[in-house]
């Protein structure tokens, strides 16, 4: 069975930095696109950041410039480095593999930035 596990989460204030990691299992990871989702309570799930198994990369235009999303296939993790974090950068992080009609998710890790 898939497992895609993340971790990194937590509380940070306003202008800090985080740094997110999704570690695949089962899964023959070079050759899947990764991504980051997140959804904020009373909002729908949204998509922050694509690594595709080319290392092309895309991003949501609300957080271009301060979001990395990178891969190791070596280790078989994605990461999502997060800078100048906003308040409204809080919500639950999920971690995606797609490949075709194949897509699993992880449990989701929680962000919080607040003062």
């Amino acid at each position: 069975q898939v497992q895609l596990v993340e971790s990194g989460g937590g509380l940070v204030q306003p202008g800090g930095s985080l740094t997110l990691s999704c570690a695949a299992s089962r899964i023959s990871f070079d050759i899947y696109t990764m991504a980051w989702y997140r959804q904020a309570p009373g909002k729908q799930r949204e998509l922050v950041a694509t690594i595709t198994s080319a290392l092309i990369t895309n991003y949501a235009d609300s957080v271009k410039g301060r979001f990395t999303i990178s891969r190791d296939n070596a280790k078989n993790t994605v990461y999502l480095q997060m800078n100048s974090l906003k308040p409204e950068d809080t919500a639950v992080y999920y971690c995606n593999a797609n490949l075709l009609n194949l897509n699993y998710w992880g449990q989701g890790t929680q962000v919080t930035v607040s003062s």
